[in-house]
């Protein structure tokens, strides 16, 4: 497959997420160093006169950050401490042991070891607890520090003594770190009893093109006729990933998306290339209000090139490009230097005037749930200039700014305060260690290795939501029977689906997870909507 250019992007929504170019900065007719000679002159007499001790690295560092709140959101400056952790998400890998962990009641608990890691290569299994590391007691370590014990460079070893239930001593391991792959494929799976396959995504980095056409062509050899691409709550990433995800639904030859800028070297467009893999596949791309910038190219793309149908609710709205520029102490800054637009020429980019709006999401279009191919739901609102209007590749009529709008709204279900008291203090993976490691522990032997008997024959009995309700009173969660009438499907689900996690890693938990989602529920209904859309036979 060839890019039009070897440019590489990426797309961000705040500190952490970015939209990068291989392009020179665009530089300003300012004089420039007057500028710099007036910083340098106020530094300097603040190093030499101020009535305290100066860390004129606190103050450099602050001057960068106030300079660039001044431009967009997304211009931003990064601390050397924090590159580390970007880079490791947006290459794809870290070094360390390949564990994913919490903290419950002061202990560092497996959630799952990693696949293909060293430390499911030596048996580690999940509900193991973590209680010396390097023969230093692990006891009280909060989630921030675990990370700065565990990690370290491949090759270097680390040991620790694992607490098991039903061992009576302390289980000690040498492990060897490694690379570890962090995964951007969440979940792929068939739905069940269709032939829809679902493959969520959590951000486009370095190897997603890769994951996604693994996922893919394994699916496909379940059976997999149709494809619900989920990008909600996907923050972006790079947007080479982006294009080359996209080009695997299109025919050659369409313009997938382009850049402009103030200066022309930053211009780009990108056009499909011939033979993508799923070019005929009916096709529905799942968005919502997480859903942002390289998301929303592929969304855009698929929406204005009429190829599949866009489900959910409205996208967060981010049209910019920044790239980042390194600085000598390990530091970085990202600086926009160019705005992207849909095949269309639509630019979604929200207002930013007022960053605190624009972050908690105000601007996205609020449209009513329900059928909107047409679009008659955006043009409620009145068009203007933050709203213009675009046609689809078939005519039909979308708008610019205010994010990607669906052609299907369906609003995502929402769960009780009660509901969200329990998950924000993490007692479904607290019940499951606990159940797993006692009256549940057979279950465990019961259906290693096989996942869908599992799904099909395991039950949440009223038995284990009350021993479920037992574990939440005693954390303090204030119990109200009218809200868990409301919230008790969605109790059950995950409940089962994180003991799912427990003994089959994330491949066990979304099947089951999805099973009751309100969005994806809807989708499946839609592909003969979908495959109109794109004209598939």
């Amino acid at each position: 497959m060839k890019i039009t250019k070897a440019l590489i992007f990426g797309a961000f929504v705040g500190i952490g997420i970015f939209l990068g170019t291989m392009s020179r900065p665009a530089m300003s007719n300012d004089s420039i160093y007057d500028q710099v000679k007036k910083f340098n002159d106020v530094l300097n007499r603040a190093n030499q006169m101020y009535v305290e001790n100066v860390d004129t690295k606190k103050l450099t560092e602050a001057a960068i950050r106030g300079m660039l709140n001044e431009l967009d959101p997304h211009s931003v400056y990064i601390p050397a401490d924090q590159m580390k952790k970007v880079t490791e998400d947006f290459q794809g890998s870290f070094e360390g042991i390949g564990v994913e962990f919490d903290v419950v009641k002061d202990t560092i608990t497996i959630v799952t070891p990693i696949s293909g890691g060293p430390s499911e290569a030596l048996g580690i299994q999940s509900g193991d607890k973590i209680i010396k590391i390097n023969d230093s007691s692990a006891i009280g370590l909060t989630r921030e520090d675990v990370p700065k014990k565990l990690r370290g460079p491949k090759d270097t070893k680390v040991k620790l003594g694992i607490k098991r239930s039903g061992e009576a001593k302390l289980i000690d391991y040498d492990i060897i770190r490694d690379k570890i792959p962090l995964y951007t494929v969440d979940a792929a799976f068939m739905i069940d009893k269709t032939d829809i396959g679902l493959i969520s995504i959590n951000r486009f980095a370095a190897t997603t093109h890769s994951e996604f056409m693994e996922a893919a062509s394994k699916l496909r050899g379940e059976g997999m006729k149709k494809l619900i691409l989920d990008l909600r709550n996907n923050p972006g990433g790079y947007l080479d990933q982006a294009f080359r995800l996209a080009d695997e639904f299109l025919k050659g030859g369409q313009k997938i998306v382009y850049t402009k800028g103030r200066r022309p070297e930053v211009d780009e467009d990108y056009y499909s290339n011939d033979g993508g893999e799923f070019e005929n596949i009916p096709l529905i791309v799942m968005i919502n209000g997480g859903s942002a910038s390289a998301s929303e190219i592929v969304s855009g793309a698929v929406q204005d090139l009429d190829r599949g149908l866009i489900v959910g609710d409205v996208s967060f709205g981010k049209g910019l490009v920044q790239q980042q520029y390194p600085l000598p102490d390990g530091s970085a800054y990202r600086l926009t230097i160019s705005r992207y637009y849909t095949p269309s020429g639509r630019l979604i980019q929200r207002p930013y005037g007022d960053k605190d709006k624009y972050y908690r999401g105000e601007g996205r279009e609020e449209v009513e749930e329900g059928e909107n191919i047409e679009h008659s739901q955006d043009s409620k609102k009145k068009s203007d200039s933050t709203r213009p209007i675009f046609k689809t590749m078939s005519g039909r009529t979308v708008y610019g700014g205010g994010g990607i709008t669906p052609d299907y709204v369906v609003k995502p279900d929402t769960i009780t305060p009660l509901s969200v008291s329990i998950r924000r203090k993490n007692i479904f993976w607290e019940f499951t260690d606990s159940y797993l490691r006692g009256f549940g522990a057979s279950i465990r032997t019961s259906f290693k290795d096989n996942f869908n008997g599992f799904r099909k024959n395991f039950a949440i009995s009223d038995d284990l939501l009350n021993d479920f309700r037992a574990l939440s009173d005693s954390r303090e969660i204030q119990w109200n029977d009218t809200n868990y009438a409301t919230d008790k499907e969605y109790l059950k689900s995950m409940i089962k689906a994180t003991i799912a996690r427990s003994i089959f890693g994330n491949a066990g938990f979304y099947p089951i997870a999805y099973e009751d989602d309100k969005q994806i529920k809807k989708a499946i209904t839609l592909f003969p909507e979908a495959s109109k859309i794109a004209k598939l036979k």
